[in-house]
């Protein structure tokens, strides 16, 4: 769990996970199972939930318009997503209408 922790938190490519932990493949391999069975959901509820219990989550939402923009290799699917070996999401499946590119505000400006 150390591994895949650190992994996430510095955002580092799984081969380079330090030797200290289990090799790369091994943590990759766990966080993808505990991915799709819904583990990582589960794990995250409960952190939440014992956060909130204590006062320690603020649950404040801020939102702003910055743009962050996606490398040009994100911006497509693959050609030949069929020999695709694993799907690449969660226990989740994205909604349709979420997706890479611009989007624009509908209805009333924010701006004054």
């Amino acid at each position: 769990m150390d591994g895949i922790r650190w992994r996430v938190r510095a955002g580092v490519p799984w081969r380079d996970v330090p030797a200290a932990y289990a090799p790369w493949q091994t943590l990759y391999r766990w966080f993808r199972r505990w991915q799709r069975d819904g583990t990582c959901a589960q794990v995250l509820a409960a952190l939440q939930a014992t956060a909130d219990a204590v006062g320690k989550i603020d649950w404040t939402v801020s939102v702003d318009s910055t743009v962050s923009r996606a490398h040009h290799h994100a911006a497509g699917a693959r050609r030949d997503g069929h020999l695709q070996q694993e799907p690449p999401g969660g226990v989740q499946d994205e909604p349709a209408d979420h997706g890479l590119g611009r989007s624009c505000f509908v209805g009333r400006s924010v701006y004054r």
